[in-house]
């Protein structure tokens, strides 16, 4: 499976890579929906809960807490997955990176095309004069951000009841429907709309690489159920 892969990007110049958290574990970012995922952890409100716009609003304050504990890792590195595509980017080979993930490795890393369809925890805007913020007004703030005008400084991240951003999805899917080859990495395909941008590939080749089953299964011509870092520096790097 590694050489099909290795020689549909030797073939290709027009890859695009749609990726979701299991590309980021390897960084030690846990992943939602795993048996240690935030989705299996026990808080006073599920994950789900406190990660919507409602709670954000009704419920800042505990928002907060949440999203300073859980949802923020300074720490974090780009692994081998994010690294090898910025090199297939530098390549001409990689045209764009659709991911679903909010944490900006695939920038660290280098990928200058990145399409974030659920926004990024690097970005933050006050809620009332519409100011932008970095990272430090979230983790050197204690309790509720608030802007110099006094509004209240919110994550640039989609959070549940809110729609993906209208222009990032546009040219998400332009990307998706242009490409010859779709590598889906690191993603169940069980979060809508994004999973749906699937359908919108035109292309000839699928290549999937997931450790557990998905629901495009079936559509794809290469699966590989190894860690996806493993699989890039192995393809890419190596």
């Amino acid at each position: 499976m590694y050489d099909e892969l290795k020689k549909l990007i030797d073939d290709s110049n027009n890859i695009v890579f749609f990726g979701g958290a299991g590309v980021s574990t390897e960084s030690g970012i846990p992943d939602f929906r795993s048996v240690d995922g935030l989705y299996n952890q026990k808080y006073d409100y599920p994950p789900e809960t406190i990660l919507s716009h409602s709670f954000f609003m009704r419920k800042t304050e505990e928002f907060y807490k949440f999203y300073r504990d859980k949802m923020i890792c300074t720490t974090a590195k780009p692994n081998y997955a994010h690294i090898a595509l910025a090199k297939l980017e530098e390549m001409g080979k990689l045209k764009a990176v659709v991911t679903q993930n909010i944490d900006g490795l695939h920038q660290m890393a280098g990928s200058k095309i990145v399409y974030e369809l659920h926004g990024s925890v690097l970005r933050n805007y006050c809620m009332k004069c519409r100011k932008f913020y970095g990272l430090e007004a979230i983790t050197e703030s204690t309790d509720v951000p608030k802007c110099t005008c006094g509004g209240v400084i919110k994550p640039d991240v989609v959070l549940y009841g809110e729609g993906l951003d209208d222009d990032t999805t546009k040219k998400a899917v332009r990307a998706i429907a242009r490409a010859d080859v779709l590598i889906i990495g690191g993603t169940s395909l069980n979060v809508y709309p994004a999973a749906s941008f699937i359908k919108y590939f035109q292309g000839s080749q699928i290549v999937l690489i997931n450790k557990s089953e998905t629901p495009f299964d079936t559509d794809a011509n290469v699966i590989i159920r190894d860690p996806i870092g493993q699989v890039l520096k192995e393809v890419v790097l190596n």
